[in-house]
C-alpha cells in the first residue's frame, strides 16, 4: 500500500538535523516573511474568541480563547456579576459582553431630596414635605408657616404647593 503525502504537509515532517537546507529547495515550497506559502485548499477557521494565534504551518492555530470580559479597563469572569457605579449592575457574558443594568429610581416625596455616597437613588432625610412659599414643610400635619397662615401638603402631591387657609391674623398679609 503506497502512501501519498500532500507535498504542501512535508515541510511539517522535516526532523532538524537529518535533512540539509540544502535537500529543501525554495522553489519547490515558496516562502516570505511570515514563513511557507502553502497550496493547502482548505484551513480550519479560527475561533471568534480566540486571542492568541500561532502561524507553525500552513494554517494558522489558536492557542488561546478569550474568556473573560473587559469593562472600562478591568477585566471580569465570564457570568461574573459586577457593580461600576452604585446605579449600575453589570454581568460578563458567555458572548465575552458586558450587559448592564441602571437603576431606575421612584421619585422621591419631597422638595429637598438628598443623594448620598454610595447610594444610586435619591433620598428624603427629613420625609415627605412640599413647600409653603418658600418654606419646606413636612407632610401629614399642619404648619403654622406665619401668624395668619396654617398649611398642610396635599396628600401624595408633594410637588403642588401647599394648602394654606387664613386664619385671625392682625395687620399682616395672608400667604
Amino acid at each position: 500500500m503506497a502512501l501519498h503525502i500532500h507535498e504542501a504537509c512535508i515541510l511539517l515532517l522535516v526532523i532538524p538535523g537529518l535533512v540539509t537546507s540544502a535537500a529543501i529547495s525554495h522553489e519547490d515550497y515558496p516562502a516570505d516573511e511570515d514563513g511557507p506559502v502553502c497550496d493547502q485548499p482548505e484551513c480550519p477557521k479560527i475561533h471568534p474568541k480566540c486571542t492568541k494565534v500561532e502561524h507553525n504551518g500552513c494554517c494558522p492555530e489558536c492557542k488561546e480563547v478569550k474568556n473573560f470580559c473587559e469593562y472600562h479597563g478591568k477585566n471580569y469572569k465570564i457570568l461574573e456579576e459586577f457593580k461600576p457605579s452604585p446605579c449600575e449592575w453589570c454581568r460578563c457574558e458567555p458572548s465575552n459582553e458586558v450587559h448592564c443594568v441602571v437603576a431606575d429610581c421612584a421619585v422621591p416625596e419631597c422638595v429637598n431630596p438628598i443623594y448620598e455616597p454610595e447610594q444610586c437613588c435619591p433620598v428624603c432625610k427629613n420625609g415627605p414635605n412640599c413647600f409653603a412659599g418658600t418654606t419646606i414643610i413636612p407632610a401629614g400635619i399642619e404648619v403654622k408657616v406665619d401668624d395668619c397662615n396654617i398649611c398642610h401638603c396635599h396628600n401624595g402631591d408633594w410637588w403642588k404647593p401647599a394648602q394654606c387657609s387664613k386664619r385671625e391674623c392682625q395687620g399682616k398679609q395672608p400667604l
